[in-house]
């Protein structure tokens, strides 16, 4: 007897996350059947876009107080330093786009990124509390506030679209509801 094409062995995840062939499943009916079939990483990819998304607006929001009242700018220094790092967070993403497409793919592009991210907040937050001490004070506040732009540039284009591909095609409803949670969370972050 020949198979349907809705019957055709296909790749799906399993409890482990990597994907296997088997028969395709039977579609979940509700919300949490759909979560419970989720590949464990796209947790991961979630929690990732939370804590990124979390730190990098925490930090935005003082930004221009720091600016201001630690550094001592003046009030269109302190805006134009501003501008152009929320300009430089924005437009570094072609930059992490081509770097993940181009060269070494998106994986590798998130992990590498979330570390050197990692380190621009911790030079950043270092660097602040040792303001009085160190004569390399504000220029290691500008190395960080460099490398959480270059960071955020490279997991904003990449992150989604990983998390879309631990899905197949025809799970429609586990990728609509992975897109509706990424989206919230990063807005919860707010």
């Amino acid at each position: 007897m020949v198979k349907s094409t809705d019957e055709l062995s296909t790749s799906h995840s399993t409890s482990s996350g990597l994907r296997t062939t088997k028969e395709k499943p039977k579609p979940a009916e509700t919300y949490g059947e759909v979560v419970k079939r989720w590949p464990k990483i796209t947790f991961c990819i979630i929690g990732n876009e939370f804590c990124e998304r979390f730190s990098f607006y925490g930090m935005r929001t003082v930004l221009t107080l720091y600016l201001l009242n630690v550094l001592n700018f003046k009030k269109d220094d302190a805006t134009t330093f501003y501008s152009f790092f929320t300009a430089l967070c924005y437009f570094s993403p072609i930059l992490g786009s081509l770097i993940a497409d181009g060269f070494i793919g998106k994986f590798k592009t998130i992990v590498s990124v979330s570390i050197l991210y990692t380190c621009g907040q911790i030079l950043l937050a270092y660097s602040s509390t040792n303001n009085d001490k160190w004569s390399l004070h504000p220029y290691i506040d500008f190395l960080g506030l460099f490398i959480i732009a270059i960071g955020t540039g490279g997991i904003k284009p990449c992150v989604s679209p990983f998390g879309g591909d631990q899905f197949e095609k025809y799970e429609l409803k586990m990728i609509s509801l992975f897109f509706s949670y990424f989206t919230s969370q990063s807005t919860l972050a707010l």
